[in-house]
């Protein structure tokens, strides 16, 4: 070891670069530490999908109707629940650097605890990119690399306190991906491509003889081409508006399996697009915000659709066709020092456009669906959220109260992978009650 320091020390020595530059490289760098401790308290009045131990809350699961021998019929779904916790306590750090190629230089570096292991919480990498800027007085452009928000999910995003921040109704994913952004006057365009890691497709899983539904990234890198997007940009003032879309090319299976379960290579392919409109207004006491979208298998950005199979070719592949969903958000925000939001969501379940192949019964299902969540979904037919909240803020501190209604109609899915009109529909409803307490730093 010493013998190694003294040789680094000697070629350290021996460079062209003096004490003088390396100091003033040095003072061209700045990193900045920033973050927060947060603390939730979150009360359900039913069974929900949730995930990062329960902090992140997507919608209440349907009916689960069991009856005992000489008892009553309950729903085991209907259950309360209540939990306090601080994983979401964030840090990280903003770094700027010197000029490269004639453009600014900067990094982030941001991470959390809502990382799960087997049975406890891990630090996991949120944010971790490098951006450089060029810039000038009729144009800049900016080149992004690294993992960030996803471009349909933007970095505004709505004031909910919530830690899921809209989702099932906006977009939430953070990925790797190359990004460009060029905006000339009040004009411009984004234009990125994108591969997965902590958000993923769902897709086919083979076990025991039988298709099941599962996430994992293989759908994804499987496919070698990565996922699209392109938007037209507009700023003026406080006013910005996108309109684009994304186009996610899937490639759920390499080998399929004979009746003996021996494999064989198929190629299976196919790609969906999700358009979306997105607008908002933010003044300093007053800001709404509202996006718009045809989804279009966005499971990956923890949204409750995906694809099924259309049907079973002669070589054994399958064909695909996304599920398609309409689903829009608006949010609007008041005041400073006590600031007032209310939220509104809906999505609908549209189907595939086409019917679903009929397996029958050999496969553990009649059509195979592939959605977030696995099969606890194929029965969605629509969801409702109104989420209305308050919140004080002082110094570095805030406080905050929300109440989250989230309702569902359910029932039995159609041959398109749409929901059925007919007298099976129900509703479920859960009220979540959060309380909020941050010291932000």
């Amino acid at each position: 070891m010493a013998l190694c320091l003294l040789c680094a020390l000697c070629a350290a020595a021996q460079g062209d670069t003096t004490l003088a530059t390396r100091a003033a490289q040095a003072a061209r760098k700045h990193v900045s530490v920033y973050g927060f401790v947060r603390n939730y308290f979150n009360y359900d009045s039913r069974n929900n999908y949730t995930s990062t131990g329960g902090e992140y809350n997507m919608i209440p699961y349907d009916q689960n109707l069991q009856q005992a021998e000489g008892r009553d019929v309950v729903d085991v779904n209907a259950v309360s629940k209540a939990q306090f916790q601080a994983l979401t306590t964030r840090v990280g750090l903003n770094i700027s650097g010197p000029a490269i190629l004639g453009a600014a230089s900067s990094g982030k570096i941001e991470a959390d605890f809502g990382g799960f292991g087997t049975n406890n919480s891990v630090l996991r990498i949120r944010q971790a990119w490098m951006k450089l800027n060029w810039k000038n007085e009729n144009f800049s452009h900016e080149l992004l690399a690294g993992q960030t928000w996803h471009p349909l999910s933007g970095d505004n995003m709505p004031e909910v306190l919530g830690m899921a921040a809209g989702a099932p109704f906006r977009c939430h994913s953070r990925t790797p991906q190359l990004r460009y952004i060029f905006s000339a006057g009040h004009l411009g365009f984004t234009a990125a491509a994108l591969y997965q890691l902590q958000y993923m497709y769902n897709g086919p899983s083979y076990s025991d003889g039988k298709w099941t539904s599962t996430n994992s990234i293989t759908f994804a890198n499987n496919a070698i081409v990565p996922e699209g997007f392109l938007g037209l940009n507009f700023k003026c003032g406080r006013v910005y508006a996108q309109i684009g879309s994304s186009v996610q090319p899937v490639r759920p299976r390499n080998f399929a399996y004979d009746a003996a379960g021996m494999a064989f290579a198929v190629d299976e392919m196919f790609a969906s697009f999700t358009p979306t409109l997105y607008a908002q207004y933010s003044g300093e006491s007053f800001s709404v915000k509202f996006r718009t979208m045809l989804a279009q298998n966005t499971s990956h950005v923890n949204q409750l659709n995906g694809y099924g199979v259309v049907d079973v070719l002669d070589d054994g592949s399958w064909v695909y066709a996304p599920i398609k969903a309409a689903i829009s958000y608006v949010d609007f925000a008041v005041g400073m020092k006590y600031r007032a939001n209310l939220f509104l969501g809906y999505m609908k379940n549209l189907g595939a456009g086409k019917d679903l192949y009929n397996f029958g019964t050999e496969t553990a299902a009649r059509y195979l669906v592939f959605m977030k969540g696995g099969d606890s979904f194929t029965g969605l037919n629509d969801v409702v959220r109104i989420a209305p909240s308050v919140s004080y803020n002082i110094a570095a501190f805030n406080f905050g109260l929300e109440c989250e209604w989230t309702s569902c109609t359910y029932g039995d899915q159609a041959a398109n992978g749409s929901i059925l009109p007919n007298d099976k529909l129900h509703r479920v409803s859960n009220h979540r009650v959060c309380a909020l307490v941050k010291y932000n730093f």
